[in-house]
């Protein structure tokens, strides 16, 4: 299993987070509002989502989920890196992707060896793969990682067995290390015979615009 990453605690980062973490991977959440991560930390969740406050218990409990507000520190050691973070409408009705970059930026500067960027967040077509440049001008020379598009199809209300038992799940990735690394995470599906549907970064974020 994985040391994991999650950056954002919103909806879909608390629900991932927690999700990853009852799958038998080491996840840390990350937030910028360190009171929210204090409540976290109290197991005071921002929202309500049946079956979530004792999954959250749980894998807090068993040493498997935490929750931190230094993004740089949570990065060490880390391989796998989700990208959960809020894409609010523009006042023109577009995405602002901005904190999206600003995630990446930290996570190009901070390469202690390969990590596997995942982009969760609901965005426009062609962020995935202008996040790969973006996060190349960013990293040293020498600096490994690869970004990757995992969509998530949560519904409210019924977040958990969404994520547990999804219907499929989209892996945008264009190297076998990638793939590899997404498929491995999401192991315990197979035993479901979920399907995993590989694509390219486009199409991955094209199916998430599809199913909205």
């Amino acid at each position: 299993m994985y040391t994991i990453t999650v950056v954002g605690t919103g909806y879909v980062g608390l629900v991932t987070g927690a999700c990853l973490a009852d799958f038998g991977n080491n996840v840390v959440c990350v937030d910028s509002d360190a009171r929210k991560v204090e409540r976290l930390r109290r197991l005071e969740l921002p929202f309500f989502e049946p079956g979530l406050p004792e999954l959250v218990q749980r894998n807090v409990n068993e040493g498997r989920l935490s929750f931190a507000s230094d993004l740089v520190a949570a990065l060490k050691g880390t391989k796998v890196v989700f990208i959960t973070v809020g894409t609010p409408p523009r006042a023109d009705g577009s995405a602002d992707t901005s904190a999206i970059y600003a995630v990446a930026k930290v996570v190009a500067q901070n390469l202690d060896g390969y990590k596997l960027v995942v982009q969760k967040s609901t965005a426009p077509v062609g962020t995935a793969r202008d996040l790969y440049g973006w996060m190349r001008k960013h990293t040293r020379r020498g600096g490994e990682f690869d970004v990757a598009s995992n969509p998530e199809f949560l519904r409210e209300g019924s977040a958990i067995v969404t994520f547990m038992r999804p219907d499929r799940v989209v892996i945008g990735a264009e190297t076998k290390k990638a793939q590899d690394i997404l498929k491995k995470i999401h192991d315990p599906l197979f035993l479901i015979e979920t399907p995993m549907v590989v694509t390219t970064l486009e199409t991955a974020e094209l199916i998430k615009y599809a199913s909205n």
